[in-house]
């Protein structure tokens, strides 16, 4: 499993990390519910914010259903977030058969 899983895109500009498609937060958290997995670090205050030079990477996974969750931690190489069912979602997510 990979230690490190970096955000290598977010689409979602109305969120404070955002920096040109780049997330600015530490970590995120994968959260959401069965059907689709939310990116639970999304904030949409109007105020930029993260970090200047830091690309974030997946904190935690609380989609235990997807077939990249190993132990509550992301095993893929990378994840993107963008729009989805709700403002900011994972979409890497892959339900396990």
């Amino acid at each position: 499993m990979t230690v490190t899983v970096p955000v290598t895109e977010c689409a979602v500009a109305n969120c404070s990390f955002n920096d040109h498609t780049h997330c600015g937060a530490a970590g995120i958290t994968i959260g959401g519910n069965s059907d689709h997995a939310q990116c639970a670090t999304f904030i949409d205050t109007g105020i930029q914010g993260g970090l200047p030079k830091v690309l974030a990477s997946v904190g935690a996974c609380q989609r235990s259903e997807c077939s990249h969750n190993e132990n509550l931690m992301c095993g893929a190489s990378s994840v993107r977030v963008g729009p989805g069912a709700d403002n900011a979602d994972c979409l890497t997510y892959e339900h396990s058969s």
